[in-house]
């Protein structure tokens, strides 16, 4: 088994010790998961667009995927499930919050740093760049959103939005095509 599988495999194990210590009435075990997927779960809402309503979402979220530990399929990864509710509750933010407010939101710089190779992109390039995703269908937004931004893989993805694992595919590479369309310097890359 390779290293990051291994390590995925602990992980799993951990999550469900945890899980299960919770189901078992030690409430107090379910804030090693908060602690694990807070900051996760934050990123998701930001690039989902919740904004300034993020800290809101984020606990909203973990409150109802706390009353939902009962549904909480045993073997199943805990990140995509909460990352799957987190998104519910940033569509459902953003609809309270009406088309025009949420066009607001979605038009505001992003002001977060995702890494050290992003500081070294020009301004203008992380500019253009964040315009052309903006710009894209919100599916095909939010696929991108997923897979580059959070770093989800496929199958995260694929639970995250809702989506079969073919339908993440087939959107992203639209949604790829249709970027590298937009860039002219052809700053998007597979």
């Amino acid at each position: 088994m390779s290293g990051s599988r291994q390590e995925a495999r602990i992980s799993l194990d951990v999550e469900a010790d945890i899980v299960a210590r919770v189901r078992g009435g030690e409430t107090a075990a379910y804030g090693e998961l908060v602690a694990r997927h807070a900051l996760v779960a934050q990123r998701t809402a930001v690039f989902l667009g919740a904004g300034a309503d993020a800290d809101d979402v984020v606990q909203e979220a973990f409150v109802k995927a706390y009353r939902s530990l009962g549904s909480f399929r045993d073997g199943a990864a805990f990140r995509p499930w909460l990352l799957r509710i987190v998104a519910n509750e940033t569509r459902n933010a953003l609809r309270a919050r009406g088309r025009r407010a949420r066009r607001e939101e979605l038009a505001a710089p992003l002001d977060v740093v995702l890494d050290p190779a992003d500081a070294a992109v020009s301004l203008e390039r992380r500019t253009a760049l964040l315009a052309a995703v903006r710009a894209l269908p919100e599916q095909m937004r939010l696929v991108v959103t997923c897979r580059y931004l959070l770093e989800l893989d496929e199958q995260e993805t694929a639970v995250v939005l809702g989506w079969p694992r073919g339908t993440v595919k087939s959107r992203l590479h639209r949604a790829l095509g249709r970027l590298r369309d937009a860039l002219p310097d052809k700053e998007v890359q597979r």
